[in-house]
């Protein structure tokens, strides 16, 4: 397997990991009813979560 495949693999694994992390992450926040922090444009906000 060649470099580039290889990378191109990690990158995958890395995208799909992430993914799943995210979800994890909003359904807990919904579940728990806490906001989700995020930093715009160099300043803290809150974000509700929503409720499908």
């Amino acid at each position: 397997m060649e470099i580039k495949e290889q990378l191109q693999e990690l990158e995958d694994k890395l995208s799909k990991g992430l993914k799943e992390a995210y979800k994890k992450m909003i359904a807990f926040k919904q579940q728990k009813n806490t906001p989700i922090i995020v930093s715009k444009n160099g300043k803290i906000i809150k974000i509700k979560p929503k409720q499908n």
